[in-house]
């Protein structure tokens, strides 16, 4: 079994800390990560300063990358605007987000549900135009930090209208989910992948229940970086390095070399100057 890991950590992992890295150092994660095996790597995302300010720069981050085979870089636009920047800049891959309840997705992107979806569409649309890949990632599809529990029909539906995306992830932002909704959920939808926080400790396993309901690729950060400036309480991603040894340990193909990836940790402890959530990069293989 092959599993496409897609490392978050440059764009989700650092949205939520206190300090604003520099291009250049956010542009070495990236470099960093590739050159340990990551085969996808969100590098950036394409919004206003003011609104996330640790995510200024997306530009001069794409410009610095120096690009390397195996590896396609991703950026997450939330409108057309933020699309516009990403081909400009000439990322492969575009990554579009929404949430499933108008509560968060007002907060996230000032936009009802409806017109989030609408956007979706056109975007989607004018990737494939222009030759590029689309992800829908599906926000609070699990648990909303201001609705509770979320309709698993709602997930759906929105969904299946987001259908013409190359993928479709479902992302468990504030870390509710436990792996038996996880297979339900990926089983019903029929979602690519998922993008799930471990803020109570589910991650691992649902990520291993995501598998075996037919997902294929698995958002992660290194060294467990995260959270979301919309969601409060809400703590870092799954850590790329805990999820590869797992997998690996179970015979599941990444193609990342999972000592280079504890070094990736290591040197993000060391920029940001503290331990870091993963479990792996302390203990060792």
């Amino acid at each position: 079994m092959q599993v496409t890991i897609c490392d978050v950590g440059p764009r989700d992992g650092l949205q939520n800390e206190p300090d604003v890295l520099a291009p250049a150092v956010r542009a070495e994660l990236c470099e960093r990560l590739a050159a340990a095996g990551v085969p996808r790597i969100e590098a950036v995302s394409f919004v206003r300063d003011d609104r996330v300010p640790q995510m200024a720069g997306a530009e001069e981050v794409v410009e610095a990358l120096a690009r390397r085979d195996g590896t396609v870089y991703a950026g997450l636009v939330l409108n057309e605007l933020g699309y516009d920047r990403l081909a400009t800049a000439g990322l492969e891959e575009a990554h579009l987000t929404l949430g499933a309840t108008e509560s968060f997705n007002r907060r996230n992107a000032n936009q009802s549900v409806e017109e989030s979806l609408a956007a979706c569409e056109r975007i989607v649309g004018r990737a494939h135009a222009d030759g590029r890949r689309a992800t829908v990632t599906i926000s609070v599809a699990f648990g909303c930090p201001f609705e509770g529990a979320v309709d698993p029909g709602r997930v759906a539906e929105i969904a299946g209208r987001v259908g013409a995306a190359d993928e479709v992830v479902l992302a468990d932002t504030i870390g509710v989910a436990v792996p038996s909704q996880v297979k339900a959920l990926v089983g019903r939808t029929g979602a690519a992948g998922v993008h799930l926080h471990d803020t109570r400790g589910t991650a691992v396993a649902s990520a291993l229940a995501a598998l075996d309901a037919g997902a294929t690729v698995l958002d992660a950060s290194v060294g467990g970086l995260g959270g979301c400036p919309f969601a409060p309480r809400s703590t870092g991603n799954v850590a790329t390095e805990d999820l590869v040894y797992l997998l690996h340990g179970e015979g599941i193909e990444t193609g990342i070399d999972l000592d280079a990836l504890i070094g990736v940790a290591r040197w993000t402890e060391g920029v940001l100057g503290r331990p870091l959530p993963g479990r792996v990069y302390r203990a060792g293989v």
